[in-house]
């Protein structure tokens, strides 16, 4: 069985692979067509594209990563296409976590306050949490960050990296609202969406892109969270309506951390930029050193599994 991994595969990850298959590190722009049965497609389109018009014979296209919306389209006609669900899972989920925790502890107002090199009066930072939930109220003593304890996460995607996120999350004492595509114990249909909004402290998309998730939040959903909510896109730009989230955070009606964006990569100049309550980190919340050690290793799993004629694991049908 002959194998296509991409040009810039480590010798590492090579060594993964089962002995008796035949490797073929595809070059970065082939000449010639490639007779190949199992491809590790890219991480990036732009790396597939000058390189699946020269692929022969092809029966199945392993993604590397947990989403597939742009893979779909390489995919050969009777070809099985894979997901790497549980590669990101760690990764994804810790920088989930770690940026609902930064909101909590309204650590980016911080951070602005060190970088300014200003250490203003308790009742000054209170201003912060007043902001945010526009009210009028002082506290004694002043509230200068949020616990997460006790505060309702929803989480939009009950996937693997949501469950990932449910786990890390749960020590902190804080309460869940699932949702999926369709509904299951303890799991909320999408269908229920607008309805649980306004119950939410803290919302998590950690869905695929498809058709029936494009701008999901859109200004009626996001309109439905509470007064200063946080939203975590995780999942991908589109999920979000974009002009919408930046009117509700200039309103100062709800906060954001986004690790991807709609457009991507973000234009200097967009208003996302300068949107006051927002954390912002350019696509990296999956991309640690041992993920892609991890995605290999579901590689060399699938291979042993197609070369014996066992099913294969993460199947993508449909929407999925």
């Amino acid at each position: 069985m002959k194998v296509g991994v991409p040009h810039w595969t480590d010798e590492s990850l090579l060594a993964k692979l089962p002995a008796d298959v035949v490797v073929r590190v595809l070059p970065k722009a082939p000449s010639a067509p490639i007779e190949i049965d199992f491809w590790a497609a890219p991480l990036f389109r732009k790396d597939a594209e000058p390189v699946a018009p020269y692929l022969r014979g092809v029966k199945v296209v392993q993604s590397l990563q947990a989403g597939v919306d742009w893979v779909r389209s390489f995919v050969p006609p009777g070809a099985v296409l894979c997901d790497a669900q549980g590669a990101h899972n760690v990764a994804t989920s810790e920088w989930t976590v770690s940026v609902i925790l930064a909101a909590t502890k309204f650590l980016p107002f911080y951070f602005d306050l060190q970088r300014a090199g200003k250490w203003i009066s308790r009742e000054a930072a209170e201003d912060n949490y007043r902001s945010i939930y526009k009210t009028d109220k002082h506290s004694y003593p002043p509230v200068l960050i949020e616990e997460l304890a006790g505060k309702t996460v929803m989480i939009v995607g009950y996937g693997s990296i949501g469950r990932s996120i449910e786990e890390r999350l749960a020590p902190f004492g804080v309460n869940f609202i699932r949702i999926a595509r369709t509904a299951k114990s303890g799991v909320e249909s999408v269908d229920r969406l607008l309805d649980l909004l306004p119950s939410a402290d803290v919302v998590v998309l950690i869905v695929p892109l498809t058709p029936e998730t494009h701008h999901l939040m859109d200004a009626g959903a996001i309109a439905r969270m509470k007064q200063g909510a946080l939203l975590v896109n995780a999942a991908r730009g589109p999920v979000v309506e974009t002009d919408a989230l930046v009117e509700a955070l200039r309103e100062k009606r709800i906060r954001a951390a986004l690790d991807v964006t709609d457009p991507e990569p973000l234009p200097a100049g967009h208003p996302l930029w300068s949107a006051p309550n927002l954390l912002l980190t350019p696509h990296v919340g999956g991309s640690s050193p041992l993920y892609m050690s991890r995605a290999f290793d579901l590689v060399a799993e699938q291979v042993k599994r197609f070369a014996k004629g066992e099913p294969l694991k993460n199947v993508v049908e449909g929407d999925y």
